[in-house]
């Protein structure tokens, strides 16, 4: 939305060194106590669960002695990264103080900042943030990576192109613009185009696809189809709200992946019609698969039980004048100029999506019911003519 209204944003991507290894059980502990309110006896079990952990080496039949672990949350846990959450808990207030937004998950921390019409100021800004940053982290016995730090300027071909923004500088290094960044699995690009991942997604699917097709033979069909969710559907679903409004080219090689995994989960031939072949599996097509992520948000939006970042993108739709139309549960579109950038942005295109559902589905009523009619009405407008 940002791009939309004519200025680029510059999105940075921290990244910390053994960051779970780190953790200071003492600094865990009263966070536990002062910030999320824990006393008593759920204090203890938390103090129980952190102390008296012990770890060694084992190779072959020879272990090492064993060494009492003084830090850090044991890893491959449910409690690992609630854990290590909560102890980054004040860094949000040390973000908020310079005014810029960022998200969180676990040990990915993402700042981003509106670079127009003042770059000079934001990147000053920046840099008093991302300095307060290692501060921060220092004090706490974490230790934020800036070689592996990544920045990526985010806009139009035109604001990214015109931008005097070439590099920043964090910790004495010199950090230059990547033309592509990982992030949480995703590959953005500086204009959102995801053409990057959607190519790297065709040539690992296309990889599985073929070894499936050398064990298919050999499988049932409920094994066959267990293995191609595994390892194509659920990375086409993997962040597929982020698809929403790219180039048809993309969608089509999406769809090809899709279909080729199809053809061999039924075991016919290439030049066999797709459509009947995915109305018997009752796949939805990728395209549909895209709209029901962002309409199973919006509902979760409405309903209160998505993140607070997504719902205060949504706005219920009011009239100053009683009509019909104000029972309908409709949402208001905000005002956008381009297609590529703020059409696709949640905040037009779910409300856009969600104004046109039927009244039935939009009415209030369960999760799982309004899964169930979703993919039920996606599936006959996909193939109206089966």
């Amino acid at each position: 939305m940002t791009a939309d209204a004519g200025s680029p944003s510059l999105l940075i991507l921290l990244d910390l060194t053994a960051a779970f290894d780190t953790v200071d059980h003492t600094i865990l502990l009263e966070r536990l106590h002062t910030t999320i309110g824990l006393s008593g006896s759920a204090l203890k079990w938390f103090q129980s669960y952190l102390s008296g952990r012990t770890e060694y080496v084992s190779l072959g039949r020879c272990n090492s002695r064993q060494l009492p672990v003084s830090c850090g949350v044991p890893q491959g846990s449910v409690l690992g990264p609630i854990l290590f959450i909560i102890y980054m808990l004040p860094l949000g207030c040390v973000v908020s103080r310079h005014g810029m937004s960022f998200h969180c998950y676990a040990d990915d921390t993402q700042l981003y900042i509106k670079t127009a019409p003042n770059p000079s100021a934001a990147m000053s800004c920046l840099t008093a943030c991302l300095g307060e940053i290692k501060a921060w982290m220092r004090n706490n016995f974490l230790q934020l990576n800036s070689s592996k730090t990544e920045a990526l300027l985010v806009g139009t071909p035109h604001q990214v192109q015109s931008s005097s923004i070439t590099h920043l500088t964090f910790d004495s290094q010199v950090i230059p613009l990547s033309t592509t960044v990982t992030n949480l699995g995703v590959r953005f690009d500086p204009h959102l185009t995801f053409n990057d991942h959607i190519k790297h997604l065709c040539k690992i699917s296309f990889y599985h696809l073929k070894n499936i097709a050398k064990l298919r033979p050999t499988l049932t069909l409920p094994d066959a189809e267990k293995l191609v969710h595994a390892f194509i559907s659920s990375r086409l679903d993997y962040c597929n709200s982020l698809f929403t409004g790219i180039t048809g080219r993309n969608i089509q090689k999406l769809q090809y992946i899709q279909n080729s995994a199809a053809r061999i989960l039924m075991r016919v031939r290439k030049y066999n019609h797709i459509t009947p072949i995915l109305h018997s599996l009752h796949w939805l097509p990728v395209s549909s698969r895209v709209n029901y992520k962002v309409l199973l948000l919006t509902y979760q939006c409405i309903n209160g039980h998505a993140p607070p970042y997504l719902q205060e993108l949504i706005t219920p739709q009011t009239s100053t004048r009683p009509l019909r139309s104000n029972n309908s549960l409709s949402l208001q579109i905000p005002n956008t100029r381009l297609r590529t950038m703020g059409d696709r942005a949640f905040a037009a295109a779910a409300p856009r999506l969600w104004n046109s559902l039927p009244d039935h589905l939009r009415a209030t009523q369960t999760l799982a019911c309004f899964k169930t009619g979703l993919k039920t009405f996606l599936f006959i407008k996909a193939f109206p003519t089966f």
